[in-house]
C-alpha cells in the first residue's frame, strides 16, 4: 500500500507560528530549518518587488 501524500502551502506566518512552537519545545534543528525557510521566502518577496 502506498503512503497518501499531499502538498501543503504554508504562508509567512504560518512558518511564524510554528518557529515559536519549535522554540517553545527546545528543537533547535527545528528552529534553524524554519528559520532558513524563512530567509528564502524574504529574498524571494524582495526579488518581486
Amino acid at each position: 500500500m502506498q503512503p497518501s501524500t499531499s502538498r501543503v502551502n504554508l504562508n509567512f506566518d504560518d512558518y511564524l507560528v510554528l518557529l515559536n512552537v519549535a522554540v517553545q519545545v527546545g528543537d533547535k534543528k527545528w528552529q534553524k530549518e524554519i528559520t532558513r525557510k524563512l530567509e528564502r521566502i524574504m529574498r524571494f518577496e524582495g526579488a518581486k518587488a
